[in-house]
């Protein structure tokens, strides 16, 4: 029986590195589609967190607090027991993504620094993913989320910085995501 429950356990956890991606994306959805002046080619993610800029900063920030706790919750349980060293790495992106929704733009130069960290931990956490668990999506997730900014600093295209932190972020969620199902998807083993 506690076998059983222990499986029950893994799922319901794994869950957490399911839903924690889904819910960001969704209230970012909802953000931008409430904030009829957004643009991709002006705009940074962040603006839609700017308290003052009206309703959809509620949804965004909300959406980035409650996916930065899901996240949590999923690192430190079973995805700790799947990739220990990646686990601390994604633990302070999820909450340095937190913070990015705590400290939103009004708050300047602390806003700048907590969305500074939260992308590099998310992109080193990549990184360090594919090395632990020799894993091509997490190389390629770590490739195409620095390849996005180096893209974007070295001006090689014009756009707003959402675009390469939407494209990093997807890029890292791809094996977040592919890892939960990995763990939920596990058969129960014998000991």
């Amino acid at each position: 029986m506690l076998d059983g429950a222990r499986l029950t356990d893994r799922k319901f956890y794994a869950l957490f590195g399911i839903f924690g991606p889904l819910v960001a994306y969704v209230f970012i959805a909802v953000s931008i589609l409430s904030a009829p002046w957004f643009s991709w080619w002006k705009n940074a993610l962040s603006d839609l967190g700017h308290s003052l800029k009206g309703i959809c900063a509620g949804y965004y920030n909300f959406g980035l607090v409650s996916a930065g706790f899901l996240l949590i919750i999923y690192a430190v349980t079973d995805f700790k027991k799947h990739a220990k060293y990646t686990s601390l790495l994604l633990t302070a992106s999820a909450f340095s993504l937190q913070l990015v929704a705590v400290f939103d733009e009004v708050y300047g130069r602390l806003h700048t620094t907590v969305s500074v960290l939260f992308f590099l931990f998310l992109i080193l956490s990549c990184l360090v993913y594919g090395i632990e668990k020799k894993s091509i999506l997490g190389v390629s997730s770590f490739v195409i989320g620095l390849g996005s900014w180096m893209l974007y600093w070295a001006k090689v295209y014009v756009a707003g910085v959402a675009v390469p932190e939407i494209v990093s972020a997807t890029a890292a969620i791809s094996w977040v995501v592919f890892s939960a199902l990995k763990i939920y998807m596990k058969k129960k083993s014998i000991r």
